[in-house]
């Protein structure tokens, strides 16, 4: 569960931690779930290390001995494969938080070259603010838990609230910056802030 002070205040844990990791699978249940695309997007991420070994320990950090784009598997998996990649990739990419953007983007390109990415593409039909608004229908395609909103600021800046969310921050900024980049969005900015362990707010703008 999540750590609260005597107040009954939200305590956050270190980012990337190992009671960042922890809280995260507690809250898990076995009917939470994620498409194989992203553990794969991870392994990916990882395989530019040019170390085989360091793929190898993600995947027995998943526990899941084959992964198959489109099957479903459980967000605890997901978690552990994630955080495990995010500490091998620290040192290049300077902090833990940026590891976990860099992984979130990659993730937002796996998806984008799926089917269902693809027909979310194929809906905005490049326009940035149509990718935006389908970004709930995007999660409900991949994830089975979960509830994002978007609410709209002005014609270039919304704010997306995702409550019993898994992923970390960081990981979503990223995420949402490889959708904005692919909508070719110019000057994409996304500010994720997270309120309780599972859940946070993303203020995301460009420019017109």
């Amino acid at each position: 569960m999540q750590m609260v002070d005597e107040r009954g205040w939200w305590v956050p844990a270190l980012p990337g931690s190992d009671e960042d990791l922890r809280q995260r699978l507690a809250m898990a249940s076995p009917s939470d779930t994620a498409r194989g695309m992203f553990l794969r997007a991870t392994l990916d991420a990882v395989r530019t290390l040019g170390d085989e070994e360091a793929v190898l320990r993600c995947q027995r950090a998943s526990g899941e001995e084959k992964l198959v784009e489109f099957f479903t598997y459980p967000v605890s998996a997901n978690l552990r494969m994630v955080f495990t990649a995010a500490r091998l990739l620290e040192a290049r990419s300077g902090s833990i938080s940026e590891a976990l953007r860099q992984l979130g983007r990659g993730a937002a390109e796996c998806f984008l070259a799926s089917t269902a990415g693809l027909a979310l593409q194929l809906l905005a039909r490049g326009d940035a603010n149509r990718m935006v608004g389908n970004m709930p229908s995007m999660y409900r395609a991949s994830v089975s838990f979960g509830v994002r909103s978007v609410v709209w600021m002005g014609p270039t800046s919304c704010r997306l609230t995702m409550r019993r969310e898994f992923m970390p921050a960081s990981f979503q900024e990223g995420l949402l910056l490889g959708v904005l980049q692919k909508a070719k969005a110019r000057g994409a900015r996304v500010i994720g802030h997270q309120l309780s362990t599972l859940e946070s707010d993303y203020d995301v703008s460009w420019v017109a």
